[in-house]
């Protein structure tokens, strides 16, 4: 298991895979073996019409040690990451979300968003743990939303996986160090 405090600095982490996989619970694993104030940062928005939603984060939250701190930001995720400090452990569940609640915005509104959180996560000083999820593993969207947020997340998430220090497929109850066992792409126009 990997132990962020064994390193010294700050860690950068990615953790993906598909649905129902356990990439929040070992982005949690990660996190409380941080040794550090961990702030879980929620990208999703409780909507009280939607029963099943409520469910879904009722699970979350009930997974989560009570002295952690619990952050609801739906869109303005670069600046909680610019903010935290040395001494904190932001694990941000997720990517999707957060990519879903800026799909309405044009093209390049998304692309200076990304941006931001990038270069964001380039000059934390806090360890930070992202959940993203992996949607493009099945069928093309029928849609075109469907296909604007498969592709933006996708983007996204390798965006992130070419910064990180360490990334982790999480997939049939395993968990799984990209970066220990592959070999990285090498950069190019994404």
């Amino acid at each position: 298991m990997a132990n962020l405090k064994e390193t010294g600095s700050r860690q950068l982490i990615l953790v993906t895979g598909p649905a129902r996989s356990g990439k929040s619970e070992w982005a949690e694993t990660l996190a409380a073996d941080s040794g550090k104030q961990v702030i879980y940062v929620a990208t999703g928005t409780v909507d009280e019409t939607d029963l099943e939603w409520r469910r879904r984060l009722e699970l979350h939250r009930n997974r989560r040690p009570a002295h952690w701190t619990t952050l609801e930001v739906p869109i303005e995720l670069p600046a909680v990451v610019r903010s935290a400090s040395e001494s904190d452990c932001l694990l941000i569940d997720s990517l999707g979300t957060w990519t879903a609640n800026l799909l309405e915005q044009e093209s390049a509104v998304w692309a200076a968003a990304q941006q931001d959180l990038l270069a964001g996560l380039k000059s934390a000083a806090a360890d930070v743990i992202l959940v993203g999820e992996e949607t493009g593993w099945g069928v093309v969207p029928a849609y075109p939303a469907g296909r604007l947020f498969r592709d933006r997340l996708g983007t996204l998430v390798r965006h992130i996986g070419a910064i990180a220090d360490a990334v982790y497929l999480a997939t049939g109850g395993y968990a799984l160090n990209l970066c220990a066992l592959g070999t990285r792409l090498p950069p190019g126009k994404i």
